[in-house]
């Protein structure tokens, strides 16, 4: 619970979420050592050297206090300067600068000055220029004394090698690390195109590879998608026959109730079982009955809407919007079949219907609207499952079904990937059906 507005900054992506766990602890460890490092080694080592310098310079100050001349100073100076390998020169007091000199990322200089200064105060400015020499000022009686050194003799020559070599392999073995991820999880990948595609109605050749359980994941799925296939044909199969056996006797029987007298009721029976085995038929096809095709859906739903109007339905084109060459891999009979059903079951509860199509970069949208009585927002869930009719909360006198209409549309929008989503329609007080489908 803490922890969730870090969802916020991680990344979604498989890949990135692995680079993610490759970088963080390498980043982690790195930062860690370097700090032990910094923090306790190197300025345990740069203070002692420090320490050593001090000495040094602690002689060079003791002959400078029993000098009464900044020349006899100098003599007297000369062969410890000589052995020491320092500089030393009186410079006039303006010349000494008014603060120390140090670059912001210099730790160990930072080491040595606040050694210096706790050991020997009388050094009142440090300067670590760029030549690698250190210039120390410090106040005598005779005078300000610059002494010069270098700067190996209180820091480590090289106190950023260790970081620099660790950062390094630490980059090349991520690197590495990453390729070797990245093989991994290239089956995962084609495994979720695979799905994907499957459940917009696309077959994608695939074939199991990777690890072990990968490989099981992607059997499962080869399974799952057959036996999802023979239950679907088998389905087809099975309501197509019984809807295709079942004309011949019907149309017997309706030739043979059209030679008997007062035979209206029983022929108006025979007419709707006729109109429920064509319900039959067309939940049995499905979506699958054609081959998925580039179709510009903008003119696709304006054919529809214009062919319902020379039908004479009461239904227009509200909205059409979205880049006119544009094409998406659709079933066109399958897409025609669900809207054609969405303004036939608008018009069967509503005196007209309204169509709108939008078509973004991330999505296609057909929306019908109606100004019927709507369907209750409880109710909606059970609306789009097959057999379910919900004429006690519709208008029943309008008409009657067999309760595959929005069952048909679900089914249709879920083949391309999409869904089908009720709602209450805010223009016209009716139902508001629309298929959403992503690009």
């Amino acid at each position: 619970m803490m922890f969730r507005w870090l969802k916020r900054f991680t990344p979604r992506g498989l890949y990135g979420r692995t680079a993610l766990i490759l970088v963080a602890p390498v980043v982690v460890l790195q930062l860690v050592v370097s700090f032990v490092f910094i923090g306790r080694h190197l300025s345990k080592v740069t203070t002692e050297l420090a320490y050593a310098e001090l000495r040094e310079l602690a002689v060079i100050s003791d002959v400078v206090d029993g000098s009464m001349t900044q020349g006899e100073a100098l003599a007297r100076m000369a062969p410890l300067l000589h052995r020491f390998g320092m500089g030393a020169r009186f410079v006039e007091p303006g010349a000494m600068p008014d603060e120390d000199f140090i670059q912001w990322y210099d730790f160990s200089a930072r080491v040595v000055r606040d050694t210096f200064r706790e050991r020997m105060p009388q050094i009142a400015v440090l300067e670590f220029g760029s030549d690698n020499m250190v210039l120390a000022y410090r106040e005598t009686a005779l005078g300000v004394l610059r002494l010069s050194f270098s700067r190996r003799r209180v820091t480590v020559a090289a106190p950023h090698q260790l970081i620099v070599t660790m950062v390094a392999f630490g980059v090349l073995m991520t690197v590495i690390a990453f390729v070797y991820m990245r093989n991994q999880l290239r089956p995962i990948t084609r495994l979720a195109r695979a799905a994907q595609a499957f459940g917009r109605g696309h077959h994608m050749r695939y074939k199991p590879s990777g690890a072990v359980e990968v490989r099981a994941a992607g059997h499962a799925f080869l399974d799952m998608r057959d036996r999802i296939e023979r239950q679907i044909e088998q389905r087809t199969m099975m309501l197509s026959g019984v809807s295709h056996d079942l004309r011949t006797p019907l149309t017997r029987l309706k030739l043979g109730l059209s030679m008997m007298e007062d035979s209206e009721p029983l022929l108006n029976d025979v007419a709707e079982m006729q109109k429920l085995l064509d319900a039959f038929l067309d939940f049995s096809r499905g979506a699958v009955e054609d081959e998925a095709e580039p179709v510009n859906p903008l003119d696709l739903v304006g054919q529809i809407v214009a062919d319902a109007q020379r039908a004479g339905m009461g239904v227009e084109l509200a909205l059409a919007e979205g880049d006119s060459d544009a094409t998406l891999m659709l079933r066109p009979s399958a897409i025609r079949r669900a809207v054609e059903n969405l303004i036939s079951n608008a018009l069967r509860y509503g005196n007209r219907a309204e169509v709108s199509v939008l078509l973004t970069p991330r999505q296609l949208r057909i929306r019908v609207e109606d100004e019927g009585p709507g369907i209750a927002e409880a109710d909606r869930e059970e609306a789009v499952k097959p057999f379910t009719r919900l004429d006690p909360a519709r208008n029943q006198d309008r008409g009657s079904g067999v309760g595959l209409g929005l069952a048909i549309v679900a089914d249709v929008a879920s083949i391309h990937g999409g869904r089908l989503v009720l709602g209450r329609s805010e223009r016209l007080g009716g139902l508001l059906a629309e298929i959403v489908i992503a690009r």
